[in-house]
Formats: C-alpha cells, sequence, structure tokens
C-alpha cells in the first residue's frame, strides 16, 4: 500500500532496500572481501551490476518466462545448496584451524576466483530470482512504460550503495579482526548460516 503512492524512482528504491538488507550469503561474502580488503572494488562491481540486470531483466518479462520453465526452481536449489555446502565446509576448516585464517595483507582468492565466488553467491542463490527477477519485476511491469525506467534507476542505486557500504564500509571493523579470534567467530558464523540456508533450499526443492 506504502509503495502505490510513490513515484517509480523511490518506489525501485525503496522496494530494493525491503528485499537486499539482510543477512544473506551474498552479503557475508562481500563483507568478508571487505574485511580482508581483496578485490573489493570488482566484487562490488559485480554484484552492483548484476543486481541491476536481474531487474531489468524482470521488469521486461524474465520472471514470467522462469515461472513456465518446469524443474528450475528445484535445479537452482539443488544447485545453491551444493554450493552453499561447500564454502560452509571451508568455513569451518578455518575456524579450527588457525593457520588458515585469513588476515590484512595476505590474500588467498585470486581474482577470477573472488569474482567466481561472487557469480556463484549470486546467481545459485533461487531467491535472487523470486525477489529481484520475479517480485520486483511484476512491480516494475505494472508500471506505465515511460515511468520503469525511473524505478530501475531507483533499485539499481540502492543496490550500488548498500554493496558498496558493506565492502568498503569493512574496513572500520578491522581494528576488531586484527585478532584471529574475530575471524574464527565470523567464519563460524558464516558456516553455520551457509549450512541453514542450504537446508532451507533443498527442503523448499522437494516441498
Amino acid at each position: 500500500m506504502f509503495l502505490s503512492v510513490l513515484p517509480p524512482l523511490a518506489k525501485g528504491f525503496a522496494l530494493s532496500a525491503s528485499l537486499i538488507v539482510s543477512i544473506g550469503a551474498q552479503n557475508m561474502f562481500v563483507l568478508r572481501q571487505g574485511l580482508k580488503r581483496e578485490h573489493v572494488l570488482p566484487v562490488v562491481l559485480f554484484c552492483a551490476v548484476a543486481d541491476s540486470v536481474l531487474v531489468i531483466a524482470g521488469v521486461n518479462g524474465l520472471g514470467r518466462l522462469l515461472a513456465a520453465v518446469p524443474g528450475l526452481s528445484m535445479a537452482l536449489s539443488l544447485g545453491g545448496a551444493a554450493f552453499l555446502s561447500w564454502y560452509a565446509i571451508g568455513a569451518f576448516r578455518r575456524a579450527v584451524r588457525p593457520a588458515t585464517l585469513v588476515v590484512e595483507g595476505h590474500s588467498r582468492l585470486s581474482l577470477a576466483a573472488a569474482l567466481a565466488a561472487t557469480a556463484a553467491f549470486t546467481l545459485l542463490n533461487p531467491h535472487v530470482y523470486i525477489d529481484t527477477v520475479m517480485l520486483m519485476g511484476a512491480v516494475g511491469s505494472s508500471l506505465p512504460e515511460n515511468q520503469r525506467i525511473f524505478f530501475i534507476i531507483g533499485a539499481s542505486s540502492f543496490a550500488a550503495i548498500w554493496f558498496a557500504s558493506i565492502g568498503f564500509g569493512a574496513r572500520f571493523l578491522a581494528p576488531l579482526f586484527a585478532r584471529s579470534a574475530a575471524w574464527r567467530v565470523l567464519d563460524v558464523v558464516t558456516g553455520l548460516m551457509m549450512t541453514a540456508i542450504a537446508l532451507i533450499l533443498v527442503r523448499g526443492a522437494f516441498a
């Protein structure tokens, strides 16, 4: 009801904010890269551009096409669950083996590996298609054609601001993460969250 009274740009901005701001797998990965100060700009740009492309695709009807493809939701859910499980195992291994903890100045991921992981966190998450493509696409495509571009700009603007805030704002937490214990806690939390999301995806695939 509230969204219906907003102009298109503000509507896109507000809807994007309500969907992106959560402690999800993608956000945790961007935060970790920010803490490590490792390929932050490419990772942030990838997330922002991918979100914008998905919104554009949704507004132009991709959501309806995806909903009509049988088995796609299950395939995405199982693929995402497998990737998150693999990442969770890596996080738990880092937590129990202090020698593998990553501290500032010791890069562990190449640019290609960082972007590949970012792509997996972004595109292997079924919720990105439900929220960004289908839900935002439905709202955007319901607007008059001359207003849709402003909706897309609003949604894309918030996504860019959000990912930049996580990635580049993480450096202010650097004093806390100068201690290995903080990295250990972050890895345990990350592992538990990834495992929980993977289980939810598997359950949803067979529901």
